[in-house]
């Protein structure tokens, strides 16, 4: 499990400073355990800093722990949140869950309950965090055009179809064009009209929606992976990949570490 950030909340000196030691001592140096006295100042802290797991008291003074959860709603923040209940809150426990709480404890805190909730809950994180990336690998374009394409067997859906299947070999528009019986210009003309991106564009785009399937689901090298989307040399792939992607394909595979 890679680095995570845990954010403690309570108003209540002793059972802040009693979570986190716990969680130093369960952490040994793995994990950044932040505390905060209130939710106005974890609200600061998120705003400066990415933090995994909150784990926060329901009843403090001027904002209560439902009331910051609404606020870093409202702010696009979705830490993992574990809440900490005592039994006449019970109530506000379970419409905390109603609102996306990942688990609660009752005070006190029993020490053992406390590192199996979040260990749970860091399991969870981890595993929202990857769907959420493999989500951003999707090329939605990509996807609704294939969907299209399948009603019906028009020279563009061959077209499309001989691209797909030969992602890994050289690609050239002529190629495509004897293969659907077209002239190459024509084809170029009406890929662009009925596809709405140019030829070049899709097969571009088709290679890096394989590549990046690779990178996140198979531990292939670079240069494999390179050769298979199409690429003569991993040196152009990782210069291409960079710019459509942003980073180079080791740094994109390192967001998204193959589970094989």
């Amino acid at each position: 499990m890679s680095r995570k950030t845990i954010l403690v909340v309570d108003d209540e000196p002793r059972t802040r400073q009693g979570i986190k030691k716990t969680l130093e001592t369960w952490s040994s140096g793995r994990h950044d355990i932040l505390d905060a006295e209130s939710a106005a100042y974890s609200i600061e802290i998120l705003k400066k800093q990415k933090v995994h797991l909150l784990i926060s008291d329901i009843c403090m003074p001027e904002m209560t722990g439902l009331e910051m959860l609404d606020t870093l709603k409202k702010q696009k923040q979705d830490p993992v949140v574990i809440i900490l209940s005592a039994y006449s809150e019970f109530t506000y426990a379970q419409e905390a869950i109603r609102l996306g709480v990942h688990n609660y404890l009752l005070k006190p805190v029993n020490k053992i309950k406390l590192i199996e909730v979040v260990e749970g809950a860091l399991e969870f994180e981890s595993s929202r965090e990857r769907i959420d990336m493999i989500q951003r690998v999707v090329d939605h374009k990509l996807v609704d055009l294939k969907l299209e394409a399948k009603k019906d067997d028009s020279p563009i859906t061959k077209a499309i179809k001989y691209v797909d299947d030969n992602l890994s070999n050289h690609l050239s528009l002529n190629d495509v064009a004897k293969h659907v019986h077209l002239n190459s210009s024509y084809l170029s003309v009406l890929f662009k009209e009925q596809v709405n991106m140019t030829f070049s564009e899709y097969v571009t785009r088709s290679r890096l929606q394989l590549a990046k399937q690779l990178l996140i689901n198979t531990d292939k090298t670079i240069t494999n992976i390179a050769e298979e989307a199409g690429y003569g040399t991993s040196k152009y792939f990782i210069k291409l990949f960079k710019e459509h992607e942003g980073l180079t394909p080791s740094k994109y595979r390192k967001l998204i570490p193959f589970e094989g």
